[in-house]
């Protein structure tokens, strides 16, 4: 529990202390907001940041290569790829053991399991978007309990992060040299997972690791680089926002699917730890809508949990408007947030791109409720 969050608890009970018996204590929500810069690091957005409204001073920061795998540290065992470098991952059909997969067993799926390529058939090959990965029938199956029945994967480790910021006004660049592959197969261990990885073409060894549950984070998260569990994001208590890339589904048409395709400049929700959005569209002029806002105009009916693209893209356009050609931030709108301590938020974005018009700086405004 953060400073601002400790300083509301005993506000709270100071007030009891106060009210007779016959009258309900009233919450104190967290004191004030402010304006956040989001150091995404420029137009190749290096950064994956996560941020608590609570304590917004203090966000995570972590770079997008820096983890691979996120083993689920609740009930059930479920394993997600790194969305935010657009890897993709399939099974091996009619493998059980790691060592026996070869080059020949996967030169098909290496010509298929990626993002980008407009097919609808792509989807079953990352987590479901929507972060509900606990129900997905896509990505990384459950891990079984019976060991032979946990296949081999290919592993589609996705794109380096460029080399080089040197990038036009309004533009991104988010995929650098391809990452490599991979054949992982996981199982269950006593409070946690055991993966087993080599590279595919490596048919006499594999390295192993065991991979324990830490119920104070959503995931553990396990780099091949490191060779070993690495910290990404806080714990599940302490974030609301994260801001990142993201490998989403596209649409050419409402209810038309184009498959998965990876997005700059996005932002999710912590839904698995109750966080909740939704977007209100001013009507009128957004300073004096967003400064009339209360507590009592907050309308419970339109929050998602279950959609961790609830904020999502739609605070910016990428393509922007025939009035404004470039990307930038709408004008129109501004979101409220429901953390999941009970605090209500209400926030809007300012900018996307810094002062000479590059990408990958991003300003946003809260305040509580």
């Amino acid at each position: 529990m953060n400073y601002l969050k400790i300083f509301a608890l005993f506000s709270a009970v100071a007030l009891q202390s106060c009210v007779s018996a016959d009258e309900d204590p009233v919450p104190a929500p967290p004191i004030t907001g402010s304006v956040v810069e989001v150091k995404v690091g420029g137009a190749t957005e290096p950064n994956q940041v996560w941020i608590d409204l609570s304590d917004y001073e203090k966000p995570s920061v972590n770079k997008r290569t820096d983890w691979d795998l996120g083993f689920y540290t609740g009930d059930g065992f479920h394993v997600v790829i790194n969305s935010s470098l657009a890897m993709t991952v399939a099974k091996v059909p009619n493998k059980t053991d790691i060592k026996t997969v070869t080059e020949a067993d996967v030169a098909t799926l290496k010509g298929s399991i990626m993002v980008g390529t407009f097919d609808p058939a792509n989807m079953q090959y990352i987590d479901h978007p929507d972060g509900n990965f606990l129900t997905q029938t896509s990505g990384i199956e459950p891990i079984k309990e019976n060991d032979a029945e946990n296949p081999v994967y290919l592993l589609n480790l996705g794109r380096d992060i460029p080399s080089s910021d040197n990038i036009g006004p309004g533009s991104v660049n988010l995929s650098g040299a391809a990452r490599g592959w991979k054949k992982i197969q996981i199982f269950r261990a006593l409070n946690g997972y055991k993966i087993r990885y080599a590279d595919v073409g490596n048919t006499t060894s594999y390295s192993e690791y065991f991979i324990p549950k830490d119920t104070d984070y959503n995931f553990t998260f396990f780099s091949f680089n490191a060779g070993m569990p690495v910290k990404i994001q806080p714990k599940k208590k302490n974030w609301d926002l994260g801001f990142t890339t993201f490998t989403n589904e596209v649409f050419t048409a409402p209810g038309v699917s184009a498959g998965s395709y990876f997005f700059a400049d996005f932002v999710v929700t912590n839904t698995l730890n109750g966080v909740g959005v939704y977007q209100v569209t001013a009507a009128g002029n957004l300073d004096q809508a967003y400064n009339s806002f209360k507590l009592g105009d907050v309308d419970q009916s339109k929050f998602i949990f279950n959609d961790q693209r609830a904020l999502g893209d739609k605070w910016r356009t990428t393509t922007g408007t025939a009035d404004n050609p470039q990307p930038h931030v709408y004008a129109d709108r501004f979101f409220v947030l429901k953390d999941a301590e009970g605090f209500y938020f209400k926030l809007r974005f300012n900018t996307m791109k810094s002062e000479d018009g590059h990408r990958g700086t991003t300003n946003f405004e809260f305040d509580p409720l």
